[in-house]
């Protein structure tokens, strides 16, 4: 497949060398020219049938290609669809954006009605570092991959996209975007938040820096994010990062009230065993931890029960009118 790359960050230079080591016919382009030229000597050192291309302009990127791949921070997508919808653009274009709902709605507003195939994605992966320089081809092997499936979205362009991210490695796990939004809230924008209220306290004392060890480093990893692509996720996000902040505040209130109670160890311990029982349960899939594969039908209905049961897609069927998928037995 002829597929094109913009914005060649950690995101989307991983996507051009995974694709590129896939067998794609892989061209990327990236605003920055330092950045292009990085990708471009990067290239030049990598096996002959996993080179790929670098573009001078998104028109150029997207001139024979099967499927564009938007990786870029939400304020820039607005402007990118624009320029595809210049160029003349008539395939299939997904993205990466870890916020749905908004880049659904200009994805509507801003590329061709009936030319055009917009299916939203966002690979549940990544990295406290950033750039092309941190770019991996084996970052997407066995993470999340979630690809949007809302009422306009053209079902048989959702398997194309399937297949192709299947071959990187990932799992593909089917919801709407709002759903997609609420969930991220939760898991991802929201502990950003947490982590970096934490880094911030802990820098106000130079001897709790010089202790921090294991829980410190783990709970704050994400706090090294750029902070533009934090606000830009959880600003675009920011209806459901409400919502899920709110929860976590109010939880914390509660341990913060059993502090001031007068048996404050007893107290902490109901408490806290919600959280541990959770966090006992949850754990990344594994190959020889994963329920038996489950045969699916292939339509909107049977994939989106999937996703709100905690499932993923495993491979299409040649005729796709069903799925191979794992789907978590009930806690």
């Amino acid at each position: 497949m002829n597929i094109a790359v913009i914005g060649l960050g950690l995101i989307g230079g991983s996507a051009l060398l995974a694709l590129a080591e896939a067998h794609h016919d892989v061209i990327g382009y990236d605003a920055d020219p330092p950045t292009r030229e990085a990708a471009l000597a990067a290239s030049g050192t990598a096996p002959r049938d996993a080179r790929w291309r670098v573009a001078h302009s998104v028109a150029e990127a997207v001139g024979r290609a099967d499927l564009v791949l938007l990786a870029v921070p939400l304020p820039a997508v607005g402007p990118i669809l624009d320029l595809l919808t210049d160029a003349g653009y008539s395939g299939l274009v997904s993205d990466t954006t870890s916020v749905k709902q908004p880049v659904r709605h200009l994805a509507r507003r801003r590329l061709a009605p009936g030319e055009t195939a917009f299916v939203g994605g966002h690979p549940m992966t990544g990295r406290e570092l950033s750039g092309f320089a941190a770019a991996d081809p084996n970052l997407f092997t066995g993470c999340c991959w979630v690809l949007c499936l809302d009422p306009e979205t053209p079902l048989d362009q959702w398997f194309t996209l399937a297949e192709t991210v299947i071959g990187l490695g990932a799992r593909i796990v089917p919801a709407t975007s709002a759903e997609h939004d609420r969930a991220v809230a939760v898991v991802s924008h929201v502990p950003h938040l947490v982590a970096t209220a934490i880094a911030a306290s802990a820098g106000l004392d130079p001897l709790a820096l010089s202790l921090a060890a294991g829980s410190f480093r783990d709970g704050t990893r994400v706090a090294a994010t750029r902070p533009d692509l934090v606000a830009a996720m959880c600003g675009g996000n920011s209806d459901a990062v409400r919502h899920a902040l709110d929860e976590v505040c109010g939880c914390l209130a509660k341990a913060r009230a059993a502090l001031d109670g007068p048996d404050p160890v007893t107290e902490l311990v109901p408490w806290l065993a919600r959280g541990q029982r959770v966090r006992a349960r949850w754990q990344l899939p594994a190959s020889d931890q994963s329920p038996p594969a489950v045969t699916l039908p292939g339509t909107p209905e049977a994939l989106l029960a999937l996703g709100r049961a905690g499932g993923w897609v495993t491979r299409v069927a040649a005729d796709r009118r069903s799925v191979t998928a794992v789907r978590p037995d009930p806690a």
